[in-house]
């Protein structure tokens, strides 16, 4: 959220297309089954999944430090620090329906 924020007062183009990026790029692409509801329209590994989770993760850390004061940055580190051992199991089962759906023909 507050990466747009960061990157308005140097160019609004690229606050634009960051909110495209960051918005955009996960609903577009996800792994199926990987969300309640529907997936998205185009279907990716597990792995794309996992890295555009960590790729909002350095886009929070970074504009924490180029918009706020320390203790608040610190605080978001600190979050997004934590936030990769709590999606462990998800991104396990990222990673596994990854590797059994190569691993096993389609059924029909």
């Amino acid at each position: 959220m507050c990466t747009p924020w960061a990157l308005w007062s140097h160019s609004i183009p690229l606050a634009i297309g960051a909110v495209l990026l960051l918005i955009g790029l996960p609903a577009v692409f996800s792994t199926p089954g990987d969300r309640p509801g529907a997936d998205a329209p185009v279907a990716v590994p597990g792995i794309v999944t996992i890295l555009l989770i960590v790729l909002h993760l350095m886009a929070a850390t970074a504009s924490a430090w180029a918009l706020w004061g320390t203790w608040t940055a610190a605080t978001v580190t600190a979050l997004c620090l934590v936030v990769p051992f709590t999606e462990l199991p998800r991104w396990r089962a990222l990673l596994s329906a990854t590797h059994d759906r190569a691993e096993r023909p389609a059924r029909r």
